[in-house]
């Protein structure tokens, strides 16, 4: 989600609310780009985080202290000096630009009361954090930008601020009549949603496809083409949005695809209907949580990366090796014709005439008339000889492919099984488990002697809308440990069939499990499998003491005979989690 103009209006509004007229009691820099800001107003401590930062700048409330360097930076300490107990006179954001502008009154030397701002610019890889003095004079930024770097804009103290109208947008709040909307929609010949963001300041991609989606409008339309009627719908969704922005009727919320958040925004998103949306009072604890959230799945990903490398190459070299092996068993099928020409061959070869390529015979298996090609240097029996050696080693082939493929296909259904285990790790302990599964499979090669690494990973837990305690297997190891040792025997398992998954237990206490409670924990087995994107999972779910671990089998890999079936989706929102 792009940190987009109406974003910023939502926060200057909070922020407004919170900080106008409070004092800035403490200043620190705790990284090269970004300010921590303590603000004391009507009796309440805020902090005010404002980041310049090239991958992630941002702008909100927190309750989190950040340690700050033993030695403050120098624009750290030019702030404590001009800003120390300075008071916040204002928080503006210039039409629907990705900037705030912080005005602040101080005393100076003298005594004398003195005007300042304070500028955050969200724009990317250019944000800023710069400071500035009444005649819009910088005095210093975190960010030095010269001629060298930049040809539109130096940054460098002593230079005028102003904010560069590079891209040739018109603002929304203030430049919205129906004729300029008309003439920027017809002049672009490109999507609907792009001549849009690309037309007004303000306007992230998203918040383009959803004004399209209001509207009911194809976004990726040619906006050039589209007839009146078309571009009035956009054109009155748009002007509806911007007076939401101006009357500053925001409704901050998270939009999560099961447990992971997608996208996050100030305006209701009604295009992600099929989604988990979670609304919040506060934009500042959407931004605070939103990438909190989505830096542990990034970060998992990373530390993943080499586990699932090993993964994926053992699983590509072994999907190969089945595939030639099928191939194999394939061309032995001609084993059992060998072995009939042979035999019919000894019955009846005594008629074949020396020099003869084939012969005519009566098939007594089938009681047809077939004929049977001849080498006709050699004689029948020796030609039967031959067909009998061909056969016999079509024989041996098709008996040891037949238990090597078996081998082959369990290795390929246990390396998608830990594929799957890795899809849903949350937490570094989860990887440790995995990892550890790969060790003892051979994949990977213990370090530093033969000590096992510990393991604090546990499966999820969660609880059925009719109180019953539901546990989800995260890896393999856990998965034998939940369905063998810690469920009893009338307690019920479940697992997506035919696909890599979680086993699912549901502790019964010798309850009857309500029909509810059947298809939450389903929708469980669905979600954590490699089934999850379909839109029904076929879910096989039979009682704990009806599954069996085949001597011998790969970790999580079990057999059972008579079960349950039932098709379900995967959307878990409505379960709570323990």
């Amino acid at each position: 989600m792009a940190f987009d103009g109406i974003t910023i209006a939502n926060i200057t509004k909070e922020l407004l609310n919170a900080l106008l007229g409070g004092r800035i009691y403490k200043i620190a820099q705790p990284e090269s780009d970004e300010l921590l800001l303590t603000i004391k107003n009507n009796g309440t401590q805020y902090r005010l985080l404002l980041s310049a930062d090239a991958s992630l700048p941002l702008v909100y409330l927190t309750e989190t202290n950040k340690p700050s360097p033993l030695t403050a930076p120098g624009f750290c300490m030019l702030l404590r000096k001009h800003l120390q107990n300075a008071r916040i006179t204002g928080i503006k954001q210039p039409g629907l630009e990705r900037i705030i502008h912080i005005e602040l009154e101080h005393l100076n030397e003298l005594g004398d009361i003195c005007s300042k701002k304070l500028i955050v610019e969200i724009m990317g890889k250019h944000s800023n954090i710069i400071f500035c003095d009444d005649q819009d004079k910088i005095i210093d930024s975190v960010k030095h930008i010269s001629g060298m770097v930049s040809s539109v804009r130096e940054v460098l103290p002593g230079r005028d601020y102003f904010i560069p109208l590079t891209q040739n947008k018109w603002n929304p709040l203030a430049d919205l009549s129906y004729v300029n909307f008309r003439d920027h929609m017809h002049e672009k010949p490109m999507a609907v949603y792009k001549a849009l963001y690309s037309s007004y300041t303000g306007l992230s991609p998203i918040i383009a496809q959803e004004i399209c989606y209001r509207a009911h409008v194809d976004g990726d339309m040619p906006a050039n083409v589209l007839d009146e009627s078309t571009l009035h719908a956009i054109y009155d969704t748009l002007v509806g949005m911007m007076t939401q922005i101006s009357e500053g009727d925001f409704t901050p919320s998270i939009i999560y695809d099961g447990r992971e958040p997608i996208e996050f925004a100030a305006l209701p998103l009604t295009l992600y209907a099929d989604k988990t949306v979670k609304t919040y009072d506060s934009i500042s604890t959407v931004l605070e949580q939103y990438y909190a959230q989505r830096s542990i799945v990034t970060r998992i990903r990373q530390k993943s990366v080499d586990l699932r490398k090993i993964v994926q190459t053992a699983l590509e070299r072994n999907v190969k090796k089945y595939d030639l092996q099928m191939k194999q068993m394939q061309d032995t099928d001609k084993r059992e014709k060998y072995k009939v020409y042979g035999e019919l061959l000894n019955t009846y070869g005594y008629n074949v005439e020396p020099g003869a390529k084939s012969m005519e015979a009566l098939n007594y298996y089938t009681d047809e008339m077939i004929t049977i090609p001849l080498d006709d240097t050699l004689t029948p029996q020796e030609n039967a000889k031959k067909y009998f050696d061909k056969y016999g080693k079509m024989k041996r082939t098709y008996e040891a492919l037949s238990e090597l493929t078996i081998q082959v296909k369990d290795e390929i259904e246990h390396l998608e099984s830990v594929l799957a285990a890795l899809d849903i790790a949350q937490q570094e302990e989860d990887l440790v488990q995995i990892k550890e599964e790969l060790i003892e499979s051979g994949y990977i090669r213990r370090k530093g002697g033969t000590k096992k690494t510990k393991i604090t990973s546990k499966p999820f837990h969660y609880i059925s809308s009719d109180g019953f305690h539901m546990y989800v297997g995260k890896n393999n190891y856990q998965n034998d440990e939940l369905t063998f040792k810690f469920a009893t025997g009338g307690d019920w398992w479940f697992h997506a069939k035919q696909k890599a998954g979680s086993h699912v237990i549901v502790k019964t206490e010798g309850q009857e499990l309500p029909d509810r409670t059947f298809e939450e924990a389903a929708r469980l087995a669905a979600y954590y499998s490699k089934g999850r994107e379909q839109n029904k999972v076929e879910i096989d779910y039979i009682q704990k003491k009806h599954v069996k671990k085949p001597a011998g089998a790969k970790p999580g890999f079990v057999v059972y005979y008579t079960n349950y079936s039932m098709a379900i989706d995967s959307d878990i929102s409505g379960i709570k989690q323990l």
